[in-house]
């Protein structure tokens, strides 16, 4: 009588691959906070250095994931890539500057002067950039929600750069410096040897809450619930008696209000505006919705953060004009390992 045969395991280099899409996305992620810690243990002795490269990373990147939240909210609802998001951004940041110039404030105003009156810059900000948002959607996008795929396309490219015109003729050419109200460099503890400066402050307590509110809205709220049952199956969504036309209006407003006040921490943080500043903000705030999960609210904050973070890293250990290249490299392998995102996509096809 034969021996029972034993059934074969799966091949060599299939388990090879499966370890390298286990570990290698991983390692891909930790491959430049683990070279330079290692760098900076052999040569400093300690990781300060690396720590406030986190530091001013994770405050970056805060602005980052407000604005791809924008992004990865539209793709959810419509499945549209609204390029002409990081120009509301833009906009945000020029009503800002020049509602805060109205007001008449300035750094040697007092602390309570100096918070009311950027409360309520915040508040105008937002309220332009989600009225901006909710008008581009219902003159360009609403009438062509029947059409191909590449026609709201073009036209969110063409909103693009409308909008970058707009901000040419109002501010010009050039990057225009602002008043630093915050006094965005002075720092405000050292912890471990790494400093948290004002602007830090800043970028993390507007851009906490506004997420926390956000979600919360969503996830309990009775237009919440609309947003995500469009998000699933509009037409179902329609039979079950909700607007959904109302619902993605509301969608591009949520979403412009939260560029707006990307806008603000942007002007605040970096104390210079300028009409391009849309292009290359909005080209990473997508690069971070995709790195997460287009359509997942969760990953578009991850890969602003992690883009933020890289940024930083690079700008101070290999130099800025590498920076962009660094940024896509981590997106190409990251895509490579995972074409889903790091938290996977949340969209009608992903279900």
């Amino acid at each position: 009588m034969e021996a029972a045969s034993i059934p074969a395991g799966p091949p060599v280099s299939q388990r090879v691959r499966a370890l390298v899409g286990t570990y290698g996305l991983t390692l891909v992620l930790l491959a430049l906070p683990l070279y330079y810690a290692i760098s900076d243990l052999v040569h400093d002795g300690n990781l300060v250095r690396l720590g406030e490269n986190l530091t001013a990373g994770i405050s970056n990147g805060a602005i980052w994931a407000l604005v791809a939240i924008g992004y990865t909210l539209v793709y959810g609802i419509v499945e549209l890539i609204n390029f002409a998001h990081g120009e509301v951004f833009m906009i945000g940041s020029f009503v800002s500057a020049a509602f805060f110039m109205t007001l008449g404030l300035t750094k040697g105003a007092s602390a309570i002067v100096l918070f009311f009156g950027l409360l309520l810059t915040l508040c105008v900000a937002m309220l332009a950039s989600g009225m901006l948002n909710a008008m581009i959607e219902r003159v360009g996008y609403k009438p062509l929600r029947t059409a191909p795929k590449l026609a709201p396309l073009i036209t969110a490219v063409g909103f693009s750069f409308i909008l970058q015109n707009v901000g040419l003729l109002w501010k010009g050419g050039s990057q225009q410096g602002i008043p630093d109200l915050i006094n965005a460099q002075h720092t405000v503890v050292t912890l471990f040897g790494i400093t948290i400066e004002n602007a830090d402050v800043l970028s993390i307590a507007v851009t906490v809450p506004l997420l926390l509110v956000m979600t919360t809205f969503i996830s309990r709220s009775r237009l919440g619930k609309a947003m995500r049952a469009t998000a699933q199956d509009p037409e179902a969504a329609r039979l079950m008696g909700i607007n959904v036309d109302t619902t993605i209006s509301l969608t591009f407003l949520i979403g412009g209000m939260l560029a707006g006040a990307a806008g603000l921490i942007y002007a605040l943080y970096q104390t210079t505006i300028w009409y391009f500043q849309g292009f290359t903000g909005g080209l990473i705030a997508f690069t971070a919705a995709v790195m997460g999960g287009i359509g997942n609210l969760r990953g578009a904050v991850l890969g602003g953060l992690i883009i933020g973070c890289i940024q930083q890293i690079s700008d101070n250990r290999i130099g800025s004009a590498w920076t962009p290249a660094v940024v896509f490299s981590y997106l190409v392998l990251i895509m490579v390992f995972k074409p889903s995102g790091l938290l996977g996509e949340q969209t009608r096809d992903a279900g």
